[in-house]
């Protein structure tokens, strides 16, 4: 028994069509006869009633994005789509002209310096991307103009400093947790 006539006439149709051609068909071969050998109405009545029993049978709930609106869609026509959305999923850093990354790099500054242990570190961090910034001005190669400004190393080391000297004395105002020692092996209790 058939959950839908209209899928039951359209393999009737196929059967009769097939018994006219002489041609014996099975159930496995009707979806490529659908594809073959009808007209694009028939195929179109197939596809769609297909669809209204999967929807009745519930294969299409719970699926994920569910609910929520097509990413892209409405926007406008960018070639390069697939690699910005492959640069937002992998969380790609460091691609880009120069303007925007050494805008993020200017803004992480003060994160970068504070992972380092050496003042000549810290140096040649700040030096290097002072370095860049120029390098990044004086190349004409088009996109957005480099805005980004130079720091000042003295005063960057400073400001290191000062942040480093602010977190040891928070760590040291803190006193550490007093946990008790174990007991040694040999001077546990046994239970009696």
């Amino acid at each position: 028994m058939r959950d839908d006539p209209r899928q039951a006439a359209q393999e009737y149709r196929q059967a009769r069509d097939a018994a006219a051609a002489g041609e014996t068909p099975d159930a496995a071969d009707t979806e490529a006869d659908v594809a073959r050998g009808s007209t694009a109405g028939e195929r179109a009545a197939y596809v769609e009633t297909a669809i209204q029993q999967a929807i009745r049978r519930g294969d299409f709930d719970g699926l994920p994005g569910a609910g929520k609106p097509l990413v892209g869609l409405g926007d406008t026509h960018d070639p390069d789509w697939w690699i910005r959305r492959k640069i937002a999923s992998e969380q790609i850093t460091g691609l880009g002209p120069p303007a925007l990354t050494l805008r993020v790099e200017h803004a992480e500054m003060a994160e970068r310096l504070d992972t380092l242990r050496r003042e000549d570190e810290v140096r040649d961090v700040v030096e290097d991307f002072n370095r860049r910034v120029i390098e990044a001005r004086r190349q004409l190669l088009g996109g957005p103009p480099v805005v980004t400004p130079t720091h000042d190393v003295d005063a960057e080391v400073a400001a290191w400093q000062n942040r480093r000297t602010a977190r040891e004395s928070a760590a040291s105002a803190v006193p550490p947790e007093q946990t008790p020692r174990p007991s040694r092996w040999w001077r546990r209790t046994r239970p009696r």
